[in-house]
């Protein structure tokens, strides 16, 4: 399972880090690679969370879930503004993107 976790979250990673750039470009993504990003984060959310409430050596494991819930936030937030056709603030991407990088590479110092 915790090879489907960093798969799901580094295909999550793939398609976020796409639509920040295509967004900060000016090309703003539609509502689809908006869902398949976080049907992937979602998913791998999920996934840490059975991983951590498993372990019983959490460790960095509750470190990266918990940046990982702070992103999910984030990436609420920033949903609600692409549904309601707002502009999205430049700052909350780079912040949600930096905070799911930090939950992936503390996902990765745990797992490995």
């Amino acid at each position: 399972m915790p090879v489907l976790t960093i798969v799901c979250f580094a295909v999550a990673a793939a398609v976020g880090l796409t639509a920040a750039i295509a967004h900060l470009s000016g090309r703003t993504p539609g509502i689809p690679v908006a869902l398949i990003h976080g049907l992937f984060a979602a998913t791998g959310l999920i996934l840490v969370i059975s991983l951590v409430l498993r372990s019983p050596m959490a460790g960095l494991g509750m470190y990266a879930l918990i940046s990982f819930l702070v992103a999910a936030v984030g990436g609420f937030i920033l949903f609600s503004f692409h549904v309601r056709k707002k502009t999205l603030p430049r700052g909350l991407i780079v912040g949600h993107g930096l905070l799911a990088v930090a939950g992936f590479v503390l996902l990765l110092l745990w797992v490995l």
